[in-house]
């Protein structure tokens, strides 16, 4: 990284109803884990240290492997409250 590679470089995406793919949120709290430790576990209810660990470890394949990042993500951040009120629709 060289000195013009600043913030300024890098333009943010705005968060919108758009922009955010509720169907693969939707699923994303739907989905349960299939396999390891927490199998039957919905993702949502994942233990922030396992998702980290999972993350960690070698990447997870398919739709499966692209809810883990996203649920990662999610977590890391402290997003999860934006999920829950998709467990009620």
């Amino acid at each position: 990284m060289g000195p013009r590679d600043t913030a300024e470089n890098f333009a943010l995406e705005a968060v919108s109803r758009q922009t955010i793919n509720r169907e693969l949120l939707e699923e994303l709290v739907q989905t349960r884990m299939p396999f390891g430790r927490f199998k039957g576990r919905p993702l949502i209810d994942l233990p922030e240290p396992y998702v980290i660990w999972l993350h960690q470890q070698e990447p997870v394949a398919g739709k499966l492997g692209q809810q883990l990042a996203t649920l990662y993500e999610i977590k890391v951040n402290g997003l999860e409250v934006m999920l829950r009120p998709l467990l009620r629709s």
